[in-house]
């Protein structure tokens, strides 16, 4: 993905796995299928049913984990993040899971999403006599349920979770249990699985076929999962309601080889494409998609539409980290050091650029120039969301309303800013059939928040001041 160009991130992606003797690996291994969710910082917390220990550091999961350190993070039970870092909340003491000692024995946790109320509740806490750690408002959960008092652990867990407000898929490990959370909107995806007598949940179900393990069900909306040697339970810590699953999970964030709610990925993008063929048919010679998110988009539209589908635009895989600076001419032209234009398939064409998102719009613009430099004769741009005029408080990087292209300026200005011949956005009509997800109640079940400014939960002030969100 362009993520890091395009400023549009997701948060992060858990991965946890209980009984079995690999945990550590099978951990791995699933970290390594959600890496696409962040790339900043990644982590694991093991159990041998005595005690808890871990690793994490800041890079990719290949690069914080060893053979050997996998090999010394022996134990029956493991759970993972890999983490996106956004302004403020970057630097290793923020990399999850967090791991907590206490005298009464051990925690780990982890977390995808965002807390719109985690502002609150930390100077809640803070007065009240909590010392935080990190700036990350997963730490929030851990200082909510120590402070439950002499209940249960499971009915601690269960309390401090109906505090928070917000996206969250939680995993929560201590030496004998593990406990996975999501929030009542159900705003993120987590999914339970199984190898052989093991159970697996993970962020993507993607993560399930590297490993081998069997999808079993998706977690509900407000519920809590206990693991343990014994088995799954399952219990609710609150009612679903306005069930509202991130849209940008199927347009941009997920692997297209993932299922989100019974829906894959790869399917929901080519539909995405077929709609925007039937809402704007345009005369062209060939249609390419920006990869990857855009590439399935682009195959449903190039066959609904009837046009030629060709790969007109080709992406650089390892040039990710690298100790050679770039120079400032390069790395004010970064798109052209993760992708470059096919001339022998664009050269002479005229081409449909289908692309996911714009979020500023300099990565559209230089992906226009880049195709008109190799011969495009027309480059028309179609993207497969409606306009992003609205920011995310739920897990997501999008940038302030002021910074949003499409918050400030018409479509019109946009093209002409981007020096696309034309340039169209799906309606957000299309975009719900083309997804396909069942109506649940009065909603259709999807956020449309960043493209509506309708939000399925109350927003806080503190949510709105710091507009960049940390995980």
């Amino acid at each position: 993905m362009l993520a890091e160009i395009k400023g549009l991130n997701e948060e992060c992606g858990v991965f946890g796995v209980w009984g079995h003797p690999d945990a550590s690996q099978i951990t791995y291994y699933g970290l390594h299928s959600l890496q696409h969710r962040g790339q900043e910082g990644t982590g694991m917390v093991v159990t041998d049913g005595k005690k808890l220990k871990g690793k994490k550091g800041e890079g990719l999961v290949n690069e914080v984990f060893s053979a050997e350190d996998i090999n010394e993070l022996n134990g029956k039970a493991a759970i993972g993040h890999v983490r996106y870092s956004t302004a403020g909340g970057g630097g290793y003491e923020n990399v999850q899971p967090l791991l907590f000692h206490f005298q009464s024995g051990s925690m780990g946790l982890c977390h995808n999403g965002n807390l719109i109320n985690a502002t609150a509740l930390r100077n809640q806490l803070e007065g009240q006599g909590s010392i935080f750690q990190t700036s990350s408002d997963t730490e929030v959960l851990a200082h909510l349920i120590r402070r439950g008092g002499y209940a249960s652990f499971k009915d601690r867990v269960k309390y401090a979770l109906s505090m928070l407000k917000g996206a969250y898929a939680f995993l929560v490990m201590t030496e004998t249990e593990l406990m996975v959370a999501l929030d009542p909107n159900g705003m993120r995806p987590l999914s339970l699985g199984k190898i052989g007598d093991a159970y697996v949940v993970a962020s993507e179900t993607c993560a399930f076929d590297i490993v081998g393990a069997q999808f079993i069900r998706d977690v509900e909306p407000g519920e809590l999962l206990i693991i343990d040697d014994n088995g799954v339970r399952s219990e609710m810590f609150a009612m679903a309601s306005n069930i509202a699953m991130c849209t940008m999970e199927y347009i941009y964030f997920s692997r297209p080889d993932s299922n989100i709610n019974g829906i894959n990925v790869h399917t929901a993008r080519k539909n995405l494409g077929k709609q925007l063929a039937f809402e704007f048919p345009i005369e062209a010679d060939v249609v390419t998609g920006v990869p990857d998110s855009g590439t399935s988009v682009a195959i449903g539209y190039a066959e609904a539409a009837g046009i030629p589908y060709e790969m007109g635009l080709i992406k650089n895989r390892y040039v990710g980290r690298t100790f050679i600076k770039p120079s400032q001419s390069l790395r004010e032209q970064g798109v052209k050091m993760k992708l470059s234009p096919v001339r022998g398939v664009v050269e002479g064409k005229r081409v449909v650029m289908v692309d996911d998102s714009i979020v500023r719009g300099t990565t559209s613009r230089r992906i226009v120039n880049m195709l008109k430099e190799a011969g495009a004769t027309e480059v028309h741009v179609l993207i497969s969301s409606p306009p992003i005029q609205h920011p995310c408080f739920y897990g997501i990087d999008t940038s302030t309303k002021e910074e949003l292209i499409a918050a400030n300026y018409s479509i019109e200005e946009i093209r002409q800013m981007i020096g696309a011949d034309s340039l169209s956005f799906l309606s957000v009509e299309g975009t719900v059939k083309a997804i396909g997800r069942k109506e649940v109640g009065d909603t259709c079940g999807q956020c449309l928040a960043c493209f509506t400014g309708k939000y399925p939960t109350e927003i806080y002030p503190s949510s709105i001041d710091n507009q960049v969100p940390t995980c």
